[in-house]
């Protein structure tokens, strides 16, 4: 098959432990898109966390798309303009809130451009969040009453309350919200219809593209729709299990190089 577009996940995937592209995996994406290849970052992180990457990319002169808050809002690099975009519903940030604070040890985050907003008190699962993204946390006092709700929320705690968290919003929003896990410890509160697949069909349509001509890399339980999605889709070697389960294909660690192994496989 010849494959037109890569979309990458960042954490886990694109970014090595360190939170960093390596020097030659840079190098090939660079490469590729020289050679006409649409390179697409398809990340949980908001906008301010992707778009340093976007930068180092050079998405915004080879025409590269970025899907932040795992596919609510899709922008075009290079005419730096948001083409899609989906917002939670008015209503939901009071409830939302009222379940997340029943639970010890948890915190609800939300963002605005140059900082992450904390609803309760900040935990080490929020700081990792800030350290990602490189924005400073701000705390809001009455979370409830002040945020307009954005793109999404994510609440963060340790993995057994977060599961017991997913499974009362679930009960609580059904279908009116998307809930899910990026990690164990990362619970995404999304509007509904919103994930990385379907912003990635989105996007192919809007550029005359088909799924089959797409390669999707990933890590994470968020990254599992696009996978099952794409026309070939792989799973790092450091994967959750489910994410190497629906793969087609499992590449090296994020730590091994594994998207250059996967361009060299398949694009080159």
């Amino acid at each position: 098959m010849n494959y037109q577009l890569l979309a990458l996940d960042l954490d886990g995937t694109l970014t090595n432990s360190k939170k960093e592209i390596s020097a030659p995996t840079l190098e090939a994406l660079i490469d590729i898109q020289k050679n006409g290849k649409k390179v697409v970052l398809a990340s949980g992180r908001p906008i301010m966390g992707v778009l340093p990457l976007a930068k180092q990319l050079l998405l915004d002169e080879y025409g590269g798309y970025t899907l932040s808050f795992n596919g609510g809002r899709i922008t075009d690099c290079r005419k730096d303009e948001i083409i899609y975009e989906k917002l939670l519903p008015e209503d939901v940030a009071a409830p939302v809130f009222h379940i997340a604070k029943k639970y010890s040890g948890v915190d609800i985050l939300s963002y605005r451009p140059d900082a992450i907003l904390s609803g309760l008190k900040a935990n080490e699962f929020t700081e990792l969040e800030a350290r990602i993204n490189r924005v400073p946390i701000v705390h809001v006092e009455n979370f409830a009453e002040e945020i307009v709700p954005g793109n999404k929320f994510l609440i963060t705690g340790e993995p057994d309350i977060i599961e017991r968290i997913r499974l009362e919003l679930a009960r609580h929003f059904r279908s009116y919200l998307n809930i899910y896990c990026s990690e164990p410890f990362f619970l995404e509160v999304m509007p509904a219809g919103v994930d990385k697949a379907r912003s990635l069909l989105r996007l192919l349509t809007a550029i005359g593209l088909s799924a089959d001509e797409m390669i999707c890399c990933g890590d994470g339980y968020n990254d599992v729709t696009m996978i099952e999605t794409a026309g070939l889709g792989i799973a790092m070697a450091n994967a959750q299990p489910i994410v190497k389960e629906k793969a087609d294909y499992i590449t090296k660690s994020n730590d091994e190089d594994g998207v250059l192994h996967v361009i060299n496989e398949f694009l080159r």
